[in-house]
């Protein structure tokens, strides 16, 4: 039997300390492109001037080398791992190293405390991240990481509906979420939904869906549907940029299923504030 391809412990730890880097200054070309879209699409003069806002200070952030946003957010990584690598030391323990390293060399707010409810004592570091693994074909690591700041997460919203509720309340219960939700996560946001599964695994992959390049519809033509009926009800909300009003509440949904049980109809929804971060390298 062949032996595992072997990358060293630093090369994932140095790796992972310039995601961290790299994702709390540089916002992707696919979210400035959907700002951009947002902004000539708004019709609120309040609301443009925030979207100028938001891409002046993307543009600063990358030249200046600054955080987009004060809150660098838990460090969340969605993990693709080769059947056929091995991380010298473990990639778990590769991967906070990587997020110590880089919370600190890039001056980047440490905001996790290391247990929720009585001390809530700072760990200093931005440690523990959380990790999704994903076992895959081959001998390479793809790692992505998406900060994801207070402010959008503790939007989020689950709720187990019954299949007999059908796609109505699917779409009721996303659009209302949004709008309960209000200028909180700093809207104009990317919505995440994630159908189907359990519990724990409708709201794993309501975060991923929230990876994909913002505005590109589901493959399948039938949830690409659904994510424009939603779109169109969350924007009708008139919530707009910062809670303030507008034409813009959201700049997209993306959609996630897995399969269920028969007797389920789970659905998550995540929220990214319109500074979506993430970034990404393989080994």
């Amino acid at each position: 039997m062949p032996s595992k391809r072997i990358i060293p412990f630093r090369e994932v730890a140095e790796a992972v300390r310039d995601l961290c880097g790299k994702a709390a200054v540089e916002l992707p070309d696919d979210v400035l492109s959907a700002l951009r879209r947002g902004r000539e699409r708004e019709s609120c003069p309040l609301a443009r001037s925030f979207f100028d806002q938001y891409l002046e200070n993307a543009q600063i952030a990358a030249s200046e080398r600054m955080p987009l946003c004060q809150d660098t957010g838990f460090a969340v990584f969605f993990v693709e791992y080769g059947e056929e690598v091995q991380v010298d030391g473990g990639i778990a323990a590769a991967i906070d190293a990587g997020v110590r390293e880089g919370y600190k060399r890039f001056y980047l707010r440490k905001s996790i405390v290391e247990e929720p409810l009585f001390e809530r004592k700072n760990t200093a570091d931005n440690t523990p991240a959380v990790i999704h693994f994903t076992p895959v074909p081959g001998d390479k690591v793809r790692i992505v990481l998406a900060p994801k700041g207070g402010g959008s997460e503790n939007m989020s919203t689950l709720r187990m509906l019954k299949p007999s509720d059908g796609r109505s309340a699917v779409v009721d219960f996303v659009v209302e979420s949004v709008r309960k939700a209000g200028g909180n996560p700093c809207p104009p946001v990317i919505v995440g939904v994630g159908l189907g599964g359990t519990f724990e695994k409708a709201a794993e992959i309501a975060k991923k869906a929230l990876l994909r390049k913002a505005g590109t519809p589901h493959p399948d033509p039938r949830y690409a549907e659904l994510e424009r009926e939603i779109l169109e009800k969350i924007n009708a909300t008139g919530v707009g940029a910062q809670g303030l009003g507008g034409d813009i509440t959201a700049l997209a949904v993306h959609v996630e299923y897995y399969p269920c049980h028969i007797a389920s109809l789970p659905v998550a929804v995540n929220l990214n504030c319109h500074a979506a971060r993430h970034a990404e390298v393989t080994l």
